[in-house]
């Protein structure tokens, strides 16, 4: 009887886990980002002041929960020397956040570069991505309007897999709830592709 209750509490308390990769060039602002994802959705959590927040060399991780859901980010170092690391995770994650600068029209070209070197491996296949046009707090930086062409360019590597352009500000959070809404939806209905860390547990 105990191993039944047992089973039935962990059925209705265990979260699903998902691991979620934040990419993009250095100083896109992805640390600023997770920061403030775990501000917003960590209940008693304060966040790293931004002013204080350094180039990333490795890695960051982070979590939130939603719902039944559980979100672990791997937030990577953008630097061009540390790119190369980015495909020893894309076999174990089951999304990714592209964050652009789109204050930096000079960069604009190597981001998409960049995100097309990386939609070209074939372990983020049917993966969903999410290209989140960053510090739109910023006088004269490109809307979506402007960003999204550019990496629609890339269609054909992209494919028929979940995919958005979404306007945010980490300073500010403006954007931040919608774009993890859209993650979370999208990391379910490719639940078959690619199963929850944890599903062996069910």
């Amino acid at each position: 009887m105990y191993t039944l209750f047992h089973g039935l509490y962990k059925y209705l308390t265990q979260k699903d886990e998902f691991w979620v990769l934040i990419l993009g060039l250095d100083n896109a602002g992805k640390t600023t980002y997770l920061e403030c994802s775990k501000t917003k959705f960590k209940k008693n959590y304060k966040g790293i002041n931004p002013g204080k927040i350094t180039t990333t060399v490795g890695l960051n991780i982070g979590n939130i929960d939603i719902n039944r859901v559980s979100l672990n980010f791997w937030d990577l170092g953008g630097q061009t020397e540390l790119q190369s690391l980015w495909d020893k995770y894309y076999a174990e994650c089951h999304a990714i956040i592209y964050i652009v600068d789109s204050s930096d029209r000079e960069r604009m070209d190597e981001s998409k570069k960049t995100f097309e070197r990386m939609i070209c491996n074939e372990n983020l296949g049917g993966i969903p991505l999410l290209i989140l046009a960053n510090k739109q707090d910023i006088p004269d930086c490109m809307g979506v309007r402007e960003v999204k062409p550019i990496f629609n360019q890339n269609a054909h590597l992209i494919g028929r897999r979940d995919f958005m352009v979404m306007p945010i500000s980490a300073l500010t959070g403006d954007g931040i709830d919608e774009g993890i809404q859209w993650l979370v939806q999208s990391i379910q209905r490719n639940i078959e592709v690619r199963p929850p860390k944890n599903a062996e547990d069910y």
